[in-house]
């Protein structure tokens, strides 16, 4: 009875976590997949200067979903450790710490775009302002650049847990370790100038192994300790 009340509230855990996780993926694809392209243009910071000056509303907007991505993925952090800790204790501390450092990264470029913003409608000289956007750009660009570091890092602790422990499909665990080296790969592989377009495949294992997460943890939640493949 006892082990049957643990496994309802490991359940309950797993499937809030999957929801803070789900938070995170929306917030992440509209903000910077759908939103970012419209208001920043990293190499053209007259360009961007003119995009927020001009759509100030959608600036703002684009930095509320920052805002969003950055409580959803400590909040996901938080309930991840919650959900694992008394499976992989070591492992789920790794996984919550990557995962709010990541948050702190993504914070760096909420507040660069909230300084973009108030650069472009301040009084300053216009070539002063071109000068502190492209300064702000680049807070943006490293802040998720160096913060898929971590992104990457978050996601190898969680898929060792999924694998030791057979409390999700193993070859969940296996995704998502493999789409956590993805992530690392490809952002030393940047950060050494190379650009090519195979280069952005090496994290569609993370995207296949996230995604399959989020659905495993709200349809199904966490299998018990002794359970049959789901």
């Amino acid at each position: 009875m006892k082990n049957d009340q643990q496994q309802k509230e490991l359940v309950s855990t797993a499937r809030l976590t999957g929801v803070w996780y789900l938070m995170l993926a929306i917030t992440g694809m509209v903000g910077f997949l759908m939103l970012h392209a419209r208001i920043y243009v990293t190499d053209d910071p007259s360009k961007t200067l003119a995009n927020i000056t001009e759509h100030e509303t959608v600036a703002r907007v684009r930095m509320l979903f920052e805002f969003l991505v950055v409580i959803s993925q400590a909040l996901a952090a938080v309930w991840f450790y919650k959900l694992f800790k008394d499976i992989r204790h070591v492992a789920a501390w790794a996984l919550a710490a990557w995962g709010m450092i990541n948050s702190v990264a993504i914070m760096i470029s909420a507040m660069a775009m909230g300084g973009a913003i108030e650069v472009a409608i301040g009084t300053q000289a216009l070539q002063d302002k071109v000068v502190m956007i492209q300064l702000f750009n680049q807070f943006i660009k490293n802040a998720w650049g160096v913060g898929s570091l971590f992104f990457g890092l978050w996601l190898i602790p969680m898929g060792y847990i999924v694998v030791s422990s057979k409390r999700m499909p193993v070859w969940l665990g296996r995704v998502l370790i493999l789409g956590g080296a993805g992530y690392l790969v490809s952002t030393f592989i940047n950060y050494m100038g190379i650009h090519e377009t195979w280069v952005e495949m090496l994290v569609i294992p993370a995207t296949i192994g996230e995604f399959w997460m989020i659905g495993y943890l709200l349809i199904y939640g966490i299998r018990p300790k002794i359970g049959v493949d789901t």
